[in-house]
């Protein structure tokens, strides 16, 4: 799909969701609270506040970070063992106050709550990135069978609501995954990064259109950065010049780390 054709599509679902929200009955997705909006204006003055977007991160991975670290405003991890991404923007903590939405979109399969996640996205960091001169937008993948079972890809159904500049084109399909189930709880990152090798790959029709690129990567939940470390990999390996995370929750340091 290119991006003039998605331009329409995104107008219309505009006016759906303008539609929506003034005749169908709403709650808010962090305290569920029955009222207008699919987050309340008190929920999203503590994300203003609280959230991850205000504290002193490390601007590759996203991590929060120690005194030391303040300096260069990069982890000790990444100084060590570099990832493959540039650059990592974080919403908030994943042991924060939107944990439960993304649970209940993702388990619960309840699709409104993407809809209010990528609003409360749109509401505190519009301004940050939504003028950032990537050329594609790609969500992280599941597997064909993943697919299947869940019925959708959450971090798509998040990341085609996200307002960002109109030159950047969302490629839904571009980046698939092979179905291999692992487990990637335990160990180091080392191990966490062998375990998810050669687990993405590009369709062949998108690889010219990636060749000296920026390239953004959307996921709804970040941890080890394992994943999107591969993801960059495979990228720049054929031929992305940059790759920037947008993440919606990103996980705490490990106590170890």
């Amino acid at each position: 799909m290119t991006q003039y054709t998605q331009r329409p599509m995104r107008f219309l679902e505009k006016i759906f969701q303008s539609i929506s929200q003034q005749v169908l009955p709403s709650a808010c997705i962090v305290c569920e609270r029955h009222q207008l909006n699919s987050i309340c204006a008190q929920c999203l003055q503590s994300l203003r506040t609280d959230g991850l977007l205000n504290f002193e991160c490390c601007f590759q991975c996203g991590i929060t970070l120690k005194m030391p670290e303040l300096k260069e405003q990069r982890c000790k991890q990444c100084k060590i063992n570099p990832p493959y991404f540039d650059k990592t923007y974080c919403l908030d903590r994943y042991e924060g106050a939107l944990q439960n939405a993304i649970h209940q979109l993702k388990y619960q399969k309840r699709l409104a709550h993407a809809h209010g996640l990528a609003n409360v996205w749109n509401q505190l960091l519009p301004k940050q990135l939504e003028n950032s001169n990537a050329s594609f937008l790609l969500p992280v993948p599941l597997s064909t069978q993943k697919l299947s079972s869940r019925g959708f890809n959450q971090s798509w159904e998040i990341a085609r609501r996200i307002h960002c500049n109109p030159s950047i084109q969302k490629l839904p399909r571009a980046l698939k995954r092979h179905h291999h189930e692992i487990q990637q709880a335990g160990g180091g990152l080392s191990a966490r990064r062998l375990a998810i090798r050669d687990m993405f790959y590009l369709d062949d029709n998108f690889m010219p259109l990636l060749q000296g690129e920026n390239v953004i990567v959307f996921d709804d939940v970040m941890t080890s950065g394992a994943t999107l470390n591969e993801i960059a990999r495979v990228l720049k390996d054929n031929g992305a010049s940059h790759v920037t995370n947008w993440v919606l929750l990103r996980t705490a340091r490990a106590p170890h780390v």
